[in-house]
């Protein structure tokens, strides 16, 4: 499993291990898997998709502008707004 972090200044809005997250990144959305090779983005307004099992439906968390890190830990996203 990827363990996934959504974080906006306020606060930490998810921290949960899930399949797999579709981030929308300044270039292009890109999923990240767990191994996923490291990686940092910048990130568009959009929405995450947050896929808690393979095959499942993905949850949308509309998220404003701010970065992306993939590392050995997992995913982080750190967005300006998050709803």
């Amino acid at each position: 499993m990827l363990h996934f972090e959504l974080v906006t200044p306020e606060k930490l809005v998810r921290s949960e291990d899930v399949y797999m997250v579709v981030v929308p990144g300044t270039e292009g959305d890109f999923g990240v898997l767990e191994g996923h090779a490291p990686l940092m983005s910048t990130v568009r307004d959009g929405a995450l998709s947050v896929y808690r099992t393979e095959g499942g439906q993905p949850e949308t968390i509309a998220i404003q502008g701010g970065f992306a890190e993939v590392n050995a830990k997992g995913l982080t996203v750190l967005a300006e707004r998050a709803a």
